[in-house]
Parts: C-alpha cells; sequence; structure tokens
C-alpha cells in the first residue's frame, strides 16, 4: 500500500512537470515569429523527397535517374538518405506542410516520452527508490510513467531534443524505434527487424547487426539483416536508378554532400580531427584508423558487458560507438544523451546501490552539458537557430553555406580554435569520449571477472556456475 502511494505520488509529480514543460514551450511558440523556435529545414528535405518518390521519379522507366539526389533543396540541403527512406517520407507530402510541422513536434515528444519508458522498462531489477514490491521486482506501471515524464519534462530542454524539434528532425522517431526493437524479450521471433528498418532509413543503426553477432543473438542479426535487405530491395523496386545512384554510384559514402563535415555543428571524432588538421582531406586517413579502432573497441565492450548481465548498457555503448565513429553525427543526432540520463537515473534509484550518488551525479553533470542553456546566460554566441543554445555553439563558427559555395577553405573559424574553444567546440566528443572510456574500463573489468571464473570453474568442476553472461534480454 506504501509502495502504490508513492507510485501516485511519483506519477502526479511527473503530469505536473510535463505539463509545466509543455506549457512553457507552447507559451513561447505563441508570443514569438516561427523563426525563432523553429525552421524545420530537414523536414522539408524528407517531404520534398517523398514528393520526388511519389510524382517525379519515373518507377517505370528503370533507365531514367530522378532528381532525389541532385534536386538542390531548401538552402543548398540536398536528399542524402537510401531510396527507401524517400518512399516512407511519401507519407510526409499527405497533409500540408503548415499541419505537418505542428504533427512532427508532437510526434517527436512521443518519441522522446517513449525512448524513457523503454529504457526504463529494460531495468526490471532495480526498484525506483522502494516503489516496487522488493528489491529486484519490477516497479509498478505507475512508477514507471510518473518516472519517465518527469525524466522527459528535464531532458526535453537538452539541446540535442531543441534542435530536433527545431529542424524538424528525424533523429528522435529513429532512437525509439531502436530502443523499442533492442529492448524486447529475446524469445520474440521477429527482434531485430525494428533496427533493421531504421538502418533502411538511415545507415547507421547497421553497427547494432555485427552487435547482435558479438552478443550471439544470431537469429535477431538474421532478421535485422534481411528487414535492412527488404527496404533496399524495395528501393531498388521502385526507385531503381536513384538506388544504382546510391548503392553503386557511392552517394552513400560522401559525407560532404550533408555539409562541411569540419563544422561546429558536426559532433563527431571525423569532425574532431578535421579541425585539427586544417582541412577535410588532411583529416580523412587519420580518421579512418582512429574509426575502425572506436568500432573494434567499442563493439567488444559493448558485447562484453551485454554478455556480464548488462545488456541496456551495452545497447548504449554501441550507440555511443556509432555516434563517434561515423564521418557525420550532427549535435541533434546526440538525443542518445535521452536514455544514458534515463539509465543513469535507473541505476541510482536502486534502492541497494553502494554507491548510489556516483550515477546520479553522472546524470546530472551530462544533462548540464548537453543543455539547452537560454542564449542570455551564454553572451553573445553564435546562434545556430532557436531559442535556447548548447555550450557547444559558444566558439565562433563557419556558416554552413559557404561550404557549398565555396568549398573548403582554410580561414574558417574551426580551423583556428583556441584554448577554451577547443573544449566546449568539441564539447560532445569529448564527453562521449570520457564516456567511451569509462565503458571499456568497465568491460576490461567485468571480462577479467568472467576469465577468473572460468579459471576457478575449471578448477572446481563440481561447483555451480555464478556467472550471469546469459543475462542478455534488454
Amino acid at each position: 500500500m506504501r509502495a502504490r502511494r508513492r507510485s501516485g505520488f511519483l506519477l502526479i509529480c511527473g503530469l505536473a512537470a510535463v505539463a509545466v514543460t509543455l506549457g512553457t514551450y507552447l507559451g513561447y511558440a505563441l508570443t514569438h515569429p516561427v523563426p525563432d523556435w523553429m525552421d524545420p529545414v530537414d523536414l522539408r528535405v524528407y517531404r520534398f523527397g517523398g514528393l520526388i518518390a511519389a510524382h517525379v521519379a519515373p518507377w517505370y522507366n528503370p533507365h531514367r535517374v530522378s532528381p532525389l539526389y541532385d534536386w538542390p533543396g531548401h538552402l543548398n540541403l540536398k536528399f542524402t538518405y537510401p531510396p527507401f527512406a524517400a518512399l516512407l517520407f511519401t507519407a510526409l507530402t499527405i497533409p500540408a506542410l503548415p499541419v505537418l510541422v505542428k504533427a512532427w513536434v508532437a510526434v517527436n515528444i512521443l518519441a522522446l516520452i517513449a525512448t524513457i519508458w523503454f529504457t526504463l522498462g529494460a531495468l526490471p531489477q532495480f526498484s525506483l527508490g522502494g516503489l516496487a514490491a522488493g528489491p529486484r521486482a519490477r516497479p509498478t506501471r505507475a512508477a514507471r510513467a510518473g518516472a519517465t515524464l518527469l525524466l522527459a519534462a528535464v531532458l526535453f530542454w537538452t539541446e540535442p531534443v531543441q534542435r530536433t524539434l527545431y529542424l524538424g528532425q528525424i533523429e528522435l522517431v529513429l532512437m525509439a524505434l531502436i530502443m523499442w526493437d533492442a529492448c524486447q524479450p529475446d524469445r520474440r521471433w521477429w527482434k531485430g527487424a525494428g533496427i533493421g528498418l531504421a538502418a533502411g532509413i538511415k545507415l547507421v543503426p547497421l553497427i547494432f547487426i555485427p552487435y547482435l553477432l558479438l552478443t550471439r543473438r544470431f537469429r535477431h542479426a538474421a532478421v535485422a539483416a534481411g528487414m535492412f535487405a527488404v527496404t533496399v530491395g524495395l528501393g531498388f523496386g521502385v526507385l531503381p536508378a536513384d538506388s544504382r545512384q546510391w548503392w553503386l554510384g557511392g552517394v552513400f559514402a560522401r559525407g560532404g554532400r550533408t555539409g562541411f563535415i569540419g563544422w561546429e555543428g558536426n559532433q563527431s571524432l571525423s569532425a574532431v580531427v578535421t579541425r585539427l588538421a586544417g582541412s577535410v582531406a588532411s583529416g580523412h586517413r587519420p580518421w579512418l584508423v582512429l574509426a575502425a579502432l572506436t568500432v573494434v573497441a567499442g563493439l567488444a565492450a559493448a558485447a562484453v558487458i551485454t554478455r556480464s548481465g548488462y545488456p541496456l548498457a551495452g545497447v548504449l555503448t554501441c550507440a555511443l560507438t556509432g555516434l563517434l565513429a561515423s564521418p557525420i553525427s550532427w549535435d541533434h543526432h546526440w538525443v542518445w544523451v535521452v536514455p544514458w540520463v534515463a539509465a543513469l537515473a535507473g541505476y541510482a534509484a536502486h534502492r541497494g546501490a553502494a554507491f548510489r550518488s556516483a550515477p546520479l551525479a553522472i546524470a546530472a553533470l551530462v544533462t548540464g552539458l548537453f543543455a539547452a542553456w537560454p542564449g542570455s546566460l551564454l553572451g553573445e554566441a553564435a546562434d545556430p537557430g532557436g531559442f535556447s543554445l548548447g555550450l557547444i555553439w559558444l566558439p565562433p563558427n563557419a556558416n554552413p553555406g559557404t561550404y557549398y559555395q565555396l568549398g573548403d577553405r582554410p580561414w574558417y573559424p574551426e580551423y583556428h580554435w583556441h584554448g577554451s574553444e577547443l573544449v566546449t567546440g568539441n564539447l560532445y566528443v569529448l564527453t562521449g569520449l570520457a564516456g567511451f572510456l569509462l565503458l571499456i574500463a568497465f568491460a576490461l573489468v567485468r571480462f577479467r571477472g568472467a576469465i577468473r571464473l572460468q579459471a576457478q570453474s575449471a578448477a572446481r568442476p563440481t561447483a555451480a556456475p555464478s556467472s550471469t553472461a546469459g543475462a542478455t534480454t534488454c
């Protein structure tokens, strides 16, 4: 009864927090010009891709190339997704653009809440501060809903989430799809389909397929690969010429199509290396080596962590590896900070945790570093759009449109950062690297522990196995 009352109180607090957050956001939107809080340039690109696939692309003539990858787009932003994504985006052409913009904001907010809900649901062994019947019991649905809404109310104000809403991006939706799929019980025969579908829309989620193989979930990896193959096949079937241009013509490998790799908004290892090297060409080869090492170390760590009984941490390690190794990880791609903070909060809520304050402090620190601070608090920072800014926007940065007109130039501000600018301008990457190294260290400790247990088991063949390596359900 006491736990039920606490759950109800937590739910009321969550509802109140979300009401305040959404009320503040809507109040600003209703009292300020639209460009102050939204400029859905990416949503326009998705919609135009859908329009081309629906009305321009000559699917009945397999030898003619449509303007899908040649159309200059809004603000010179070209369509950069696979042909299958253009087919899906035909749904975005049905409503009028003003209606679509408002609906897309609602979809993104629901995706934010869903991601946190799935993340907390993957931590059934934690009691949310005594809100469950036992120390290892699943918390009540009211407690889980209350914690989800509380976290959503706070994480709504992180810069990657705000940037996603501002641009009309799809990152929150893809993240929710991946987390829903990854956190399904292993017995579900269709587990992996969500990952394959997400990879068909955007290639970076492909990194989860080798992760599934390394964790010996071969059936799930096969389902993910099969679903991805279906998306490729549909693209070739409906848009054959565009598919050849994308897959066989190498369009998918041209990172520069999306903009200046060294631009401040790109928070990946590739961007950091490019900015330090002073040109896109000089940074390419060092990044290839660094990215390969990151993928190998990250996937190995994710597999060890998962097989050690921490599948959620393994999934998030894999996601972090993809963010760091990808040639392009715009600031809004870092919406993965949402499940990271939610997972840390879930670990901190374990009433039997010996170091409860440590994950809570890390969660608070990460939230602050990724927060969308009001521009008035950051002074004359370069405003990338929107009514709030993240810390990464403090240093001067190049105009992305200049790159389309002039190409790479040595006088771009990112090539001349110094002092604190090197920290704030690369903040998301540096924070991700810090977490990456901590996860690798944790994986090494767990790996050494598993080796020690195996040695002890070999010495005492009658002893009962104590390893938790078989716990692989997220």
